[in-house]
């Protein structure tokens, strides 16, 4: 689907068919349903999935879980085996292989493993990644992840659905969808500052030994995905 009118049109009419069943269970469910449903195919290459420009983002109602923006792994090059190696830790379900699951903020440190672990923070050129004690340990290049949030987000379809049911039983209706336009770096930066953003870095480890990356991904409070934009528009 390349026409935008097609693609509003296309969201109408799956406003009008009710309630549907979800296509597949899990959290992943509402968007690779809704995704099956006008017609695109899933798949993990960043950039646009719909219209040629256009982001398309579903999420269920009320909206007090966290959205995904894009996924983003830390520097310097091979940083998250070293994450792992140095702050690694075995569970009872992770197979006797070390795991690095956090969520940072830019608030506060976080807890990890019951101490004070990590906290974003920002100087002119990156944003780092901050250890209680052995200071930055990782960062991101800010004009380099300014070049991956302006591919990745040039304009946003927010669509949001009321759901019941669970697993494969879950269904869906689709009432109510918003086009973002205007991404602001400085915006995202500054919610990234105060804690409104969040970064989940999930790491693992491959039977082999091999590190296995889950994806770092940026997150947002589904309330102040708005802030990240200019512009608002709802489509239905």
């Amino acid at each position: 689907m390349r026409d935008y009118n097609e693609f509003v049109l296309k969201l109408k009419e799956i406003k009008e068919l009710g309630w549907v069943k979800t296509h597949r269970r899990g959290n992943t469910g509402i968007g690779k349903t809704l995704e099956d449903l006008l017609g695109i195919n899933e798949n993990n290459i960043p950039g646009p999935d719909a219209c040629g420009n256009i982001e398309l983002k579903a999420t269920r109602k009320p909206t007090i879980s966290m959205l995904t923006l894009f996924t983003k792994t830390p520097q310097p090059t091979s940083i998250n085996s070293k994450l792992l190696r140095w702050f690694g830790y075995i569970t009872p379900n992770s197979h006797n292989r070390p795991i690095l699951h956090t969520t940072i903020s830019g608030s506060n440190y976080n807890s990890l493993r019951g101490h004070p672990g990590f906290i974003i923070k920002h100087d002119l050129t990156k944003i780092n990644l901050v250890h209680n004690k052995q200071g930055v340990v990782a960062y991101w290049e800010r004009n380099h992840l300014k070049e991956v949030f302006e591919r990745k987000l040039p304009q946003l379809m927010y669509v949001l659905a009321d759901y019941k049911g669970s697993g494969e039983f879950e269904e869906f209706y689709f009432n109510e969808a918003y086009l973002l336009k205007g991404f602001s770096f400085e915006d995202f930066s500054k919610l990234l500052e105060e804690g409104k953003i969040y970064i989940d870095i999930r790491i693992g480890q491959y039977p082999d030994g091999s590190t296995h990356d889950h994806g770092t991904a940026f997150r947002v409070k589904q309330d102040e995905l708005d802030n990240c934009f200019s512009n608002k528009i709802r489509i239905i």
